[in-house]
């Protein structure tokens, strides 16, 4: 039996089982972010993210093409590659994974198909059955094991529920096949409600309504991220569990559609969720620091402090292994993603700081160290209070 690490799909023969494609690596695409640090305040940064349950909201774990122009035809295998040697390396305990999401296009050239979906949710736990040191997680439970053990868990999401169109029961399908998170509608409105590109705000609808309660029923965290600001309030109204805003920010601090109002803000921590800090890039800038890096993303993270208090704030990178802004162009009209206009900015080639999943938690950890956090707080927005909400909703 080969000693080598393990290499997604690596019980197939590449070339003869599944295409070959030069994927993005998961250690060096760019250089280290650099922060000058006391030895004091780096071994506390250290200790605290060794010590603690530290959880990504949301991040795509896997490795993309080196060009991201081949993305679609690498998404028709139907076999994203997980960045296993990265997720080791990177200090998380638990990442909720979004897989392709509204790029799963293995069956034809629209987003959000029922059986891309499923295609996509047996293929990456096929993977995953192969190998030891990442886990499927489907209950708290399941994420302390992780931590004990030294494994990084997988939390399966989707960004919208456009898939299960106007059938409800699909949920439970979802559910029965490892789903534990699941957003209402992305860009474009759905049977569930409104996407925060719609001109016209109409809320949830009667449907999704009913899709909420089923939500709370099975133990299906929420996420309002990509819902308009009417949608995520009458979601936070519906719910009976806490609701997450698993990766955006506070318009307040950078006024564009992708980022949330003041209201929807408070309505996420008035239902006892988590409002998870997003780092794709040109996404969470500030006027303070318009060139994107981690001090910009940072200035959201203290804005939603001051608003809601640090027990109902995280992160959620929404990062992976790959040029990221180039994803963004190949995907831009699919995604919606150039339809959110706000305040001029500098473009930049990555977000210095968070651009991948193996260096996101290192790098907050040390912020929040330097920034003179204390242990209990750096570990609340570390996991803790994800842990917290997470109790509530899962069964």
């Amino acid at each position: 039996m080969s000693t080598d690490p393990y290499v997604s799909y690596g019980y197939l023969e590449p070339g003869v089982d599944l295409p070959s494609f030069a994927l993005s690596p998961e250690f060096g695409r760019i250089g280290p972010y650099e922060t000058t640090m006391s030895p004091e305040e780096l071994a506390r940064s250290t200790r605290l993210l060794k010590e603690s349950i530290v959880i990504s909201l949301h991040d795509h774990p896997v490795r993309f093409p080196n060009d991201m122009r081949e993305t679609p035809e690498y998404n028709r295998t139907g076999r994203q590659h997980t960045a296993f040697a990265g997720l080791k390396a990177s200090g998380m305990t638990a990442v909720f994974d979004n897989m392709m999401d509204g790029t799963a296009c293995v069956t034809g050239n629209a987003p959000w198909r029922w059986l891309d979906i499923i295609t996509d949710l047996g293929m990456r736990q096929a993977d995953i059955a192969h190998q030891d040191d990442v886990k499927v997680i489907r209950n708290v439970a399941d994420i302390h094991d992780a931590h004990r053990t030294g494994k990084v868990g997988l939390i399966f999401g989707l960004e919208a529920a456009t898939p299960i169109e106007n059938e409800i029961d699909r949920l439970d399908v979802l559910y029965g096949l490892g789903l534990r998170q699941i957003g209402i509608a992305y860009s474009d409105a759905n049977a569930l409600g409104s996407g925060l590109s719609e001109r016209v705000d109409g809320g949830l609808t009667s449907f999704g309504k009913r899709a909420v309660k089923r939500m709370n029923q099975l133990g299906l965290a929420i996420d309002v991220s990509h819902s308009s600001d009417q949608t995520g309030i009458d979601v936070c109204r519906a719910s009976e569990h806490p609701v997450f805003m698993t990766h955006a920010g506070a318009r307040e601090v950078w006024d564009t559609s992708r980022m949330k109002s003041d209201d929807v803000l408070r309505a996420i921590a008035d239902s006892g969720g988590v409002i998870g800090m997003s780092a794709a890039p040109h996404t969470t800038l500030s006027h303070t620091h318009p060139h994107h890096t981690i001090l910009s993303v940072m200035d959201h993270f203290l804005y939603c402090v001051d608003l809601v208090g640090i027990e109902h704030v995280a992160f959620g990178p929404d990062t992976l292994y790959g040029d990221h802004v180039q994803l963004h162009t190949v995907f831009g009209a699919m995604l919606k993603i150039g339809d959110m206009s706000g305040p001029p900015y500098e473009k930049v080639e990555y977000v210095d700081g968070l651009e991948n999943p193996t260096e996101n938690f290192t790098n907050i950890s040390r912020w929040m160290v330097r920034q003179g956090f204390s242990d209990a707080d750096i570990e609340a927005a570390l996991g803790g209070n994800i842990m917290r909400a997470l109790g509530a909703i899962w069964v």
